[in-house]
């Protein structure tokens, strides 16, 4: 009976031992499996925005890139929508960007405002570039009931390159101008005089802007090494550019709902690629031309 006792505490002893084991490797693969690691994106040793050097150097400028570096990297639903985005929309952004002078580092300050949809604000900033309705209408953006061209990626883009020409002639600085499209240049000046410096990086601003290039600069890598953050996409995955012809509209338009049919379309997809028309009809008293999309190839129906 003894010697029973002994066999039995050998046998529970040697289960207990195989059991801890086998918690211990699933704790261990939950934690830390290959693939599934938490890592911190690597910072480079040097970095610019719009040519413009980034003092990396200063130990908080570069815990500023860090910082936006790391929500880029694991913020991954809005990270793979931009991506997927980009391939449709830099395309339309960047020549009008090479033809007006401004620096291609400027679509990624779209990102930063509104992840490359025609979003809009609580303030009522709107469209692509997050344009407020005077400042809009300023740089000739129509903006009414029926027509607001916040929402057309090529007019507002036409009207963000020549906001941030203002902003540098005012200001003698890619990196001033980008500041200054996000707080205001009069805030940005006030800044300036009361710091006594004119260097975007060693001025304290509001938190929204002291991060803004950073962001900027956060945007330009991942989608220039998507995959060294970790993101895994295929060509397919990407949204296509979108095809159509151009039609002039010059007269009113009772319904364009009506209009749509004409072209096989549906209400929603005309106003799908069209974004800017925000009424169901165009009263058009000045006779105005205007320029529509007719979407074409397969999925429009």
């Amino acid at each position: 009976m003894k010697n029973n006792s002994w066999i039995i505490l050998f046998i529970v002893t040697i289960v207990v031992i195989s059991l801890s084991f086998i918690w211990e490797d699933k704790s261990y693969d939950n934690y830390a499996s290959e693939g599934n690691k938490i890592v911190a994106p690597k910072i480079p040793d040097e970095a610019f925005f719009a040519g413009e050097r980034i003092p990396l150097e200063n130990f908080e400028v570069r815990e500023r890139l860090d910082r936006e570096l790391i929500i880029s990297t694991y913020w991954h639903s809005s990270m793979l929508i931009y991506l997927k985005r980009a391939n449709r929309w830099f395309p339309v952004i960047e020549p009008i960007l090479e033809e007006n002078n401004i620096p291609e580092d400027f679509k990624y300050l779209s990102v930063a405002e509104s992840n490359l949809a025609n979003a809009v604000s609580p303030k009522g900033a709107t469209g692509f570039w997050q344009f407020m309705k005077a400042t809009g209408k300023k740089y000739g953006l129509e903006i009414n009931g029926q027509v607001d061209e916040r929402y057309n990626v090529e007019k507002a883009t036409l009207a963000a390159c020549n906001y941030l020409k203002d902003l540098y002639d005012q200001f003698g600085s890619w990196t001033l101008a980008a500041a200054a499209y996000n707080m205001g240049e009069n805030g940005l000046a006030k800044q300036i005089d009361r710091q006594k410096s004119d260097n975007y990086y060693y001025i304290v601003l509001n938190q929204e802007t002291s991060r803004y290039i950073f962001r900027i600069v956060a945007a330009k890598m991942l989608y220039n090494d998507p995959s060294g953050f970790g993101f895994d996409l295929n060509k397919e995955d990407l949204y296509p550019e979108l095809k159509f012809k151009e039609v002039y509209v010059k007269s009113s338009i009772q319904h364009w709902a009506d209009f749509a049919q004409r072209y096989g379309i549906n209400y929603k997809i005309l106003k799908t690629f069209n974004p800017w028309l925000r009424e169901n009809k165009l009263t058009n008293k000045a006779g105005k031309t205007y320029k529509l999309k007719i979407p074409e190839g397969k999925g429009v129906e």
